[in-house]
């Protein structure tokens, strides 16, 4: 068993999540199922948050983004070392660190498109006229590998993308890993934007699409409305009456409309169309407007699950992690919606739920120095297997001749 460092900061943006797994090759020759060790969640400095959200915003300059994705690099290597020094672990007790950085875009394939581009044929024009995928993190890994001093494995999603692949979600390698032996299984992972994983032993038969918003318009509306930033257990929601009418309109978005595998980002559901709903139904109180949001997010879900899911009638419940499942009129609100589903946390297979994001970065991270095809094709449109990430040795693997 080797220990893996695994970090995520999400769609949400609500901190960076550390946690340390013990991880190992099972007889199979894939990753045994994580076993989680320890996590914490640290916040974002204020200054680095503010030129952030300037930059899902399309705000900053290339020469700003640029000193932008050093100065998110520093504050990764700063919380992945924060937390090995709580738990006094040295460079060469951690065999790998993984995160995929912040996304700041990310554009999802035109999938029925994807049919002209022949392998191999017509490269340059797959990007420039726009059907293939694209996205970018930032968070320089040269300075998590400096800092630490330990193989830093990031960006996962480019591999995925430069084969047609959705590269979001990636939580289904994770749920292969961990519930193979067990499955097939129904996963959800409610971070800012949902998404859910029909996961398996056979990865021909898995599926993984994002299903819509999570928390991302939630905590939005929160700030913008009341000033917090984010509805603790959905209190506030919870207090108020859904509006149909806006519901109804929130349900006819785009993105419902894209064939599944497919993934969202802030540019569907964040800042921009949710001031633009809060202007359009300013009438409503503060509190209809949080119980319509949660009962979007809720609804979603489970139409996702219910349209596009083959196979969902072999499993009994789901498996549901991410921030949201702590929004108590959340999960009530999507228990009640999903029928004979029973909803459970991730909890009852020994990983936290507000550390599974966390937890795959880790896992996708020790596949990758083992060499290992970490993307699943079926679940994200891929046309072969592959290896997610890119490695940075750190410097105490330098040979000086």
């Amino acid at each position: 068993m080797v220990i893996a460092l695994g970090l995520n900061s999400g769609s949400s943006f609500d901190g960076i999540d550390v946690v340390a797994v013990e991880i190992d090759l099972a007889s199979d020759g894939n990753p045994s199922r994580p076993k989680f060790l320890d996590g914490r969640s640290y916040d974002w400095p204020e200054a680095v948050a503010d030129e952030v959200l300037r930059a899902f915003d399309n705000k900053l300059s290339i020469f700003e983004l640029c000193r932008l994705n050093y100065t998110t690099g520093a504050v990764y290597a700063e919380c992945a070392r924060s937390l090995m020094r709580e738990m006094n672990l040295k460079p060469e007790d951690v065999a790998v660190i993984g995160y995929d950085g912040q996304t700041i875009y990310q554009e999802p394939a035109r999938f029925e498109e994807l049919k002209n581009y022949a392998d191999g044929e017509n490269v340059l024009s797959r990007w420039q006229d726009g059907p293939f995928p694209c996205g970018l993190q930032i968070g320089e890994p040269a300075i998590v590998a400096a800092t630490c001093d330990v193989t830093t494995v990031t960006q996962f999603r480019p591999s995925d993308h430069a084969l047609g692949g959705a590269g979001a979600p990636l939580m289904q390698y994770l749920d292969f890993v961990a519930f193979r032996d067990i499955g097939p299984v129904l996963t959800l992972n409610i971070g800012g934007i949902a998404n859910c994983q029909f996961a398996q032993a056979d990865r021909s038969k898995m599926m993984a699409f994002d299903t819509g918003p999570g928390n991302v318009m939630l905590d939005h509306a929160c700030k913008v409305l009341l000033g917090k930033s984010y509805d603790a257990n959905g209190e506030e929601a919870s207090k108020g009456t859904i509006n149909q009418p806006l519901l109804d309109y929130l349900m006819s978005h785009d993105f419902f409309k894209r064939p599944v595998p497919r993934s969202a980002w802030r540019r569907d559901f964040g800042a921009e169309y949710a001031d633009a709903v809060l202007t359009e139904y300013k009438s409503l109180s503060a509190q209809d407007i949080l119980a319509t949001f949660t009962e979007y997010t809720a609804i979603s879900i489970a139409r996702s699950i219910r349209e596009h899911v083959v196979g969902v009638d072999e499993v009994s419940k789901v498996i549901a992690s991410g921030g949201g499942v702590r929004n108590a009129f959340l999960m009530k609100r999507l228990a009640g919606h999903l029928n004979r589903l029973e909803l459970v946390t991730s909890d009852e297979y020994g990983i936290p739920p507000q550390f599974k994001e966390a937890v795959k970065f880790a896992t996708l991270a020790y596949a990758n120095i083992n060499s290992l095809a970490n993307n699943i094709p079926a679940a994200g449109g891929a046309s072969k297997f592959t290896v997610l990430g890119k490695t940075v040795q750190p410097p105490r693997f330098a040979k000086v001749l």
